[in-house]
């Protein structure tokens, strides 16, 4: 396993956010795009990081967007 910021386990930090480079956002975003986790918890962890990196570091996150926005949806 990498050392990368995109492929650690740790807890969403600003120091953590602050390691990610393009190339890291991007191979997170690849993963989510390919969709292949041992379990629904380790996609849902992708998820939150790059969300977090949206609100805090929109412009690495920018060209992904699309893979955090949530479609409005009804209960009924």
């Amino acid at each position: 396993m990498s050392d990368s910021p995109a492929e650690s386990p740790a807890a969403i930090t600003p120091e953590r956010l602050a390691g990610f480079d393009e190339a890291a956002v991007a191979e997170l975003a690849r993963r989510l795009e390919d969709d292949d986790y041992p379990s629904a918890f380790a996609g849902l962890q992708d998820w939150h990081l790059l969300r977090a990196l949206a609100i805090h570091r929109p412009d690495l996150a920018r060209p992904y967007v699309h893979l955090v926005d949530q479609e409005p949806f009804d209960e009924d």
